[in-house]
Order: structure tokens, then sequence, then C-alpha cells
């Protein structure tokens, strides 16, 4: 056992030293939360020390620090790009080749093969730790392995609810090791095979399963933590792609009736957007300190702002390189109008909205670089304080409305569906709809459509349906047909030279 666990010791800051070198080109993992030579994973001080690692690589720009959201949304017809700093151009397009890069894989096989060391140690026991603190470790780290492989199944894979027609060939999904791996390699997965979709699926919904019932009474409070709330929340996000209706709605309900996160309406809905931790977050991640931000050139704020924040609009903030798509515009109503009165700065715009009061999250922004003056979405500016330092929310307690009401036409349950859904609007300022049929779906999605934009779901919602993306508004005929292979992007090619029994994408 001692040999053992000298050797977790060696594992962990072997890896972790590795780790950071290998993506330091989007992300700081901060001192306090990753383990030096002298940590060891059979103590409790080192074994939350790389507990608090696998939450900080969530921070990446290949993750939640960037591209879930902008890159995602990029993908999809949220928006369009400026030209401001050149970025998400490729993206927007659907280039070849632009979409989730190897820094994403990378760094999500690094927090995995952590969770994977920290749930192998805790198997083995650590020396001093309390029956609670072993129950709330395990929970923690099966709640971020789970969020971690349903992002990179999402993203390398067709999801199970599409509709596949000629042309698409479900290839699989993405390795999976379940063990921790104490090599120098930066994947982690070598010689592994492309775990199958449903395989994924039912790995995320035991690792989910087992958290909610570790984390029941053993859980921390704060939506920067796995809870018990947020692992119901993510079962519902994951059963709904999953294409399995009942258990979506039965965990879309336990997640509104735990206290994580609290559905707000009206403008208290906007408010929450000001502040430094959303109060509907079931799980954000967090941004503490100046230097955990990533700064000017990639971060949220700076991705879909030049203002730097709500208080001064005439600071020099972000690029603003990815703005709202005419869509977005017309949901709520946007155009922009010159104040031209007596007395006031010639300067100075507003901008016009509908009764939606999700209008109120897109303001005008500077007059700088190459766009112009623009609308922009702000849901990121500056909130935590600091510039570029915007706690990032994952789950959101509104989503379990609208998993619910989507599950529940699904299963056939419009009148559930319907009021689910007229609830919801309500909340966001809207009349009632009376809707069924096609035509009730379609306005579940609407909606989330408008209560996502800029939080990089819409991508996936499209590729859950089996739906192209059409783009006519950048140019004549930019629809990318959900058929082509640009859907999906390709795996790092690193892996596949170096994987002989990993077989890559199609088209690449």
């Amino acid at each position: 056992m001692k040999t053992m666990k000298y050797i977790y010791k060696y594992a962990i800051a072997l890896f972790l030293g590795i780790g950071v070198l290998a993506t330091s080109c989007n992300l700081d993992v901060d001192p306090r939360q990753s383990i030096d030579a002298n940590g060891a994973l059979d103590t409790p001080d080192g074994l939350e020390a790389a507990l608090n690692s696998v939450y900080a690589r969530l921070r990446a720009e290949s993750n939640y620090g960037r591209d879930m959201f902008a890159l995602s949304d990029a993908l999809a017809d949220v928006g369009r790009t400026t030209n401001n700093s050149g970025r998400l151009i490729g993206e927007n397009n659907n280039n070849p080749g632009a979409h989730f890069t190897a820094g994403f894989w990378q760094n999500s096989y690094f927090a995995i093969n952590e969770a994977n060391l920290i749930l192998d140690q805790i198997s083995s026991g650590v020396e001093g730790a309390s029956a609670a603190q072993l129950s709330r470790w395990e929970g923690e780290a099966k709640f971020l392995r789970a969020l971690y492989y349903f992002d990179l199944v999402k993203v390398y894979a067709y999801i199970p609810t599409a509709v596949y027609e000629p042309g698409v060939t479900d290839e699989g999904g993405v390795p999976m090791p379940l063990e921790g791996s104490i090599t120098s390699d930066i994947a982690f997965t070598r010689n592994s095979p492309r775990a199958s979709v449903n395989e994924i699926y039912t790995q995320v919904y035991s690792d989910l399963n087992d958290a909610i019932n570790l984390l029941s009474s053993a859980g921390r409070s704060g939506p920067q933590y796995a809870t018990e709330g947020a692992a119901h929340g993510l079962l519902s996000r994951v059963a709904l792609y999953r294409g399995d209706y009942q258990n979506a709605v039965s965990a879309a309900t336990a997640a509104l009736g735990s206290s994580a996160g609290t559905v707000l309406g009206g403008m208290d809905y906007v408010s929450g957007w000001r502040a430094a931790e959303h109060p509907e977050s079931m799980f954000e991640v967090r941004i503490q300190l100046a230097a955990e931000a990533l700064g000017v050139n990639v971060s949220l704020q700076s991705s879909f702002t030049t203002l730097l924040n709500l208080d001064n609009k005439n600071a020099q903030g972000g690029w603003g390189d990815f703005i709202p798509g005419p869509r977005v515009l017309d949901f709520f109503g946007l155009s922009q109008v010159q104040i031209d009165e007596p007395g006031t700065d010639s300067n100075n715009w507003d901008v016009t909205r509908n009764d939606d009061v999700r209008g109120f999250l897109y303001t005008t922004g500077n007059t700088v670089r190459n766009a112009g003056r623009q609308i922009e979405s702000i849901k990121f500016v500056s909130k935590a304080g600091f510039a570029f330092g915007d706690n990032i929310p994952v789950l959101r307690k509104s989503e379990m409305h609208l998993n619910r009401a989507e599950a529940n036409y699904h299963l056939g349950n419009v009148g559930d569906a319907l009021a689910e859904l007229n609830a919801f609007k309500g909340l966001r300022g809207l009349e009632d709809v009376n809707l069924s049929g096609d035509e009730l779906l379609e306005e579940i999605l609407n909606e989330r459509f408008k209560e996502f934009a800029f939080e990089g779901q819409r991508f996936f919602d499209l590729k859950r349906y089996g739906r192209d993306i059409n783009k006519t508004y950048l140019s004549a005929n930019n629809v990318l047909p959900f058929e082509d292979f640009k859907v999906l992007p390709a795996f790092p090619q690193r892996e596949v030279d170096g994987n002989p029994n990993l077989n890559q994408n199609r088209g690449y």
C-alpha cells in the first residue's frame, strides 16, 4: 500500500507539471489550485488541491473560458463576426478545420485523468479523511468527469436524437479511460478505441447518479462547486440530448426543487446578469482573481463586447469579435438610435427593444476598430469587479423549465409542455401562445435560442435535431447541411497518428 501511495504521489506531480505546461497557451492554473512536487493524493490537503485543479481546467479558453460559449455560437446561426481582431471568422464561416481544437481535447483529457487519479486514490483510501470528505470528493470528481465526457462526446460525435440522412455515419464517440494514468503522454488515451456514443452516455448517467447520492448529505454549498442540485440539472440536459425524455423531466423536476440556483423573472432576470455570481447559476465556473481571467484577447467579455463595463461606456474594452445576427435582433426588436437632443452628446446612442426583457442584455458598443458601432451582448461585462473576469454560468435554473417543456412535448404530454412554455414566457414578459404539433416544438426551440444566445447551446440544439445551419445572412447560399463533415471537428492528428485504435472523423 505504501508503494502504491508513492506511485500516485509521483503520478500526480508529473501529470500536473506536464499538463500545465502543455496547456499554458490557454489556461492559467493558479498555484493555489494545483499540486506541487511535494503534494500527494493520499493526504486530505493533496486530494483537495487535485480536485481544485479539475475545476480550474474549466476556465481554459478551449473549454468554458471561451470556446464552449463563443466558438460554438459562432459555428451556429447566432451571430456574425466583426473582424475587429480576426478571431472566430473561420468558425463563423464553417471553414474546414475551423472548429474545436486540440486544446479542447487535451485540456479535457488532462482533467479527466486528474479525476480518474482522484477516484483511484479514494478507492485505496486517504489517511486522515472522514467519511463525509471521501463522499464529497468522490461525488464532485464524478460530476466533473461526467461534465467533461459529455462535452467531449457532444462536440466530437453525433447526438443520439439526430435523424441521420444518407451520407452521415455514426463512427462512435470518444475514448473513455476510467482509470488514472501515470504516463507522461499528454493525451492519456493511448491505444484506447472510441467508445460508442451510448457507452459514453451510460457512463455519464452512472457518474451523475453516483454524484447525486454522494452529494445529498456531504456536498458543499455554492454554484462554484458540484452539488446534488447541479448533478440533477446536468442529468436533465444529458437525458434530453439522449432522447431519454422521461428522465429529462424527472431530473429537471428534481433540479427545480433543489436549493441550487433561483429562477428569475422580469427585470430581476436582467439584474441577475449584473451580479458577480448569477443567482440562477446551478453550476458556474468561478474566476476569483484578475490573474485567472483570460484577458483582452479571448475572454468572453472581450469576445462579445467593446465595452469595459456598463458604468463607463467610453472605456476602451474588448474586441467585440462576435455580435448578434439578424434573428437575435429580430427576437428582441433591437435597433440602434442616435440620441440627438439639445444638451446631449451627439455621440450618445441607445437601443430600442420590444417587451421581452432579455432585450436589455444587448446594448450599443463603442465606435472602435473595424466594425464601427454595433449592438452587442452584455451578458459578460466585468461583473467580478476586474476586467475580463466574469464567472461563467454552465447550468442555469431556467434551463430546467425549457428542458421539461421539450421533453414533455416528445412524451406526448402536450398540455404540460404548453403550460410550461407559457409560464416561462411570462417570466420573460411575453404573452401566452396556443400552439400544438410542430408549431409548439418550434416555439420551445425558439425560446431556447432566445434564452441561451451567447451561452453556447444553439449549435448543439441544431445538431441534436439533425438540422442544417442557415447563414444566408452572411452570404448567399451559406447553408451548412447537417450531412456535411464540417459539423464535427477533427480529432487532433497527433492522437490519431499515435493511436492505431482511434479512427478519425470523416472528411479529415
